[in-house]
């Protein structure tokens, strides 16, 4: 993944989730070494890391509404 486009995910992220850019870089960065652990085909590990953030912060933004 190139670094500009590291950059808009994070961005984007953090702008839909009211999120710090630093907390959404460093769960993105987990859930890409966790994907990219066991993979056999690194194509789409990007895409399943931004949903895999996504879906995180989604869960945690409900649980704070609640």
């Amino acid at each position: 993944m190139k670094t500009q486009d590291f950059e808009d995910v994070i961005r984007e992220i953090a702008a839909l989730t009211a999120t710090s850019e630093e907390v959404v870089a460093q769960m993105y960065t987990e859930a890409l070494e966790r994907f990219r652990k066991d993979a056999r085909v690194f194509d789409y590990i990007p895409l399943l890391a931004e949903k895999r953030v996504r879906e995180a912060l989604r869960i945690a933004s409900k649980i704070a509404d609640q």
